[in-house]
């Protein structure tokens, strides 16, 4: 077995500022934005994290919220329930 090498840092604290963003994560990343500029990676690098991060929660909110309203109209034309059930059959409503 042979060692996998570590990620750098850097890599570590974009991948975190990332999804910490996209999540919605209420920490937003603060301490990531400091590593990454202690490390020197440009700002414009990291402009462009945050930008593709925001679209990605953004995009997910937006297909959320469309699919909640699908249900509701389907739900109150049908008066019947979107609701789902887990693998085991219990009911989530």
């Amino acid at each position: 077995m042979t060692d996998q090498p570590q990620l750098h840092s850097s890599v570590v604290a974009i991948v975190s500022l990332a999804s910490g963003i996209a999540a919605k994560h209420p920490d937003m990343g603060q301490c990531q934005l400091e590593r990454l500029r202690k490390v020197g990676v440009p700002e414009h690098q990291i402009d462009t994290v945050v930008e593709i991060a925001r679209h990605i929660r953004d995009e997910a909110v937006q297909k959320l919220n469309a699919a909640f309203d699908n249900c509701a109209a389907v739900a109150s034309e049908s008066a019947g329930s979107c609701c789902s059930s887990t693998s085991s059959g219990q009911s989530c409503c």
